[in-house]
């Protein structure tokens, strides 16, 4: 005896097959869909707490070692997509692995209209990245630039001593520290009467 035309068919084994594979598409997809909108913050705080890339790590204290063992820092400054001028005040300098050490930047904001924009840096060679650290930088915040105004940035940082055991590391001679300033995404703009002001020591 025939089934009732009324009700609904009943799924072959391959349909169901078909519908599971379907649906897990599906959920897979908009699963990788929500990892891409997470993964710049994830791998920004990845690569800062490993220094992996070359990025530089923050340190919540200096060491307690200073070794025999010098360093040329060298120092990089770029700007993209604004219009300031970003300088490091010294092109190199001469640091002792554990060895803290003060560096100045200096930008000015060439335009008419405060502007807000944030650094980006990383270390060359990328293996100095675990290793090279700050204590204060100006590129852990937002940076507010009156128009026509000039601020000086420091550095304070220091080499891990572990650098110098590291097979990667040891035979270094040198380490570039390159800071690109871009226009901040996450501030909102600033009102035309807003005043600029200079990075807190708090890092």
């Amino acid at each position: 005896m025939s089934s009732n035309p009324g009700s609904k068919r009943e799924l072959t084994p391959q349909q169901r097959r078909n519908r599971r594979v379907g649906l897990i598409c599906g959920v897979t997809f908009f699963g990788m869909v929500g990892a891409a909108y997470a993964s710049v913050p994830l791998y920004r705080a990845f690569c800062e707490l490993t220094g992996f890339d070359g990025t530089v790590r923050k340190a919540e204290a200096a060491p307690g070692e200073v070794l025999d063992k010098t360093l040329t820092i060298r120092f990089d400054a770029n700007v993209r997509n604004l219009p300031w001028t970003f300088t490091a005040e010294q092109t190199s300098q001469e640091a002792k692995i554990g060895e803290t050490k003060l560096a100045l930047f200096r930008v000015t904001n060439n335009g008419t209209t405060p502007i807000t924009g944030r650094a980006v840096f990383n270390v060359v060679p990328e293996e100095a990245g675990l290793y090279f650290q700050k204590l204060d930088c100006f590129c852990f915040s937002d940076q507010t630039i009156a128009p026509g105004q000039t601020v000086d940035m420091p550095v304070l940082y220091f080499v891990d001593p572990k650098f110098a055991s590291d097979f990667d590391t040891k035979g270094e001679q040198e380490v570039t520290l390159s800071y690109t300033f871009f226009p901040s995404v996450e501030a909102p703009p600033a009102p035309a009467t807003a005043q600029a002001h200079k990075p807190s020591n708090a890092g």
